[in-house]
């Protein structure tokens, strides 16, 4: 148990968020608040999902997931049994670039205005990641990516 996840989804509410995870996740869901690590059993997958300001407002942190459990896989799932988009953080270490994830399990680079608040990051102003944007061009960290400006993954992690 060594991954640290963390995904954000467009608007879900926590309480449809936990039995969603433990269908997508095919594992005993413990939130953060009650899981007692004397009592944990081996297979679950302790999380913790808040509201915070912003789009894609709904914050879920997974702890403790076995390396063999796939992040895209999971994270599509997700957004496939809540009907909506989730986000991640992609290879940049980009503050501002994540991967959407659409519920029919398209991956594409997308890029957001970031602003640290006392409630957490505030993500505000969508926008693709795209060769037609000077900041996606040349040698930025978009390059470097797996996940290069325009690319799109259709269903490539709903299989």
């Amino acid at each position: 148990m060594t991954e640290l996840w963390n995904w954000r989804i467009d608007g879900a509410a926590p309480a449809e968020v936990y039995p969603a995870l433990a269908e997508a996740l095919g594992r005993v869901v413990m939130p953060l608040a009650v899981a007692d690590p004397v009592r944990l059993p081996a297979y679950a997958v302790v999380c913790d999902v808040w509201e915070a300001p912003g789009v894609y407002g709904t914050v879920v942190d997974c702890y403790g997931v076995p390396e063999r459990l796939p992040e895209l896989p999971s994270i599509a799932a997700l957004a496939r049994l809540l009907d909506r988009n989730c986000l991640m953080r992609d290879d940049t270490l980009d503050a501002g670039r994540h991967l959407l994830v659409a519920p029919d399990g398209t991956i594409r680079p997308v890029h957001f205005d970031v602003v640290e608040t006392d409630d957490g990051e505030v993500l505000s102003d969508q926008r693709l990641c795209t060769s037609a944007d000077p900041g996606c061009r040349g040698w930025s960290r978009c390059h470097r990516s797996r996940w290069a400006p325009d690319s799109v993954a259709p269903a490539l992690a709903a299989a």
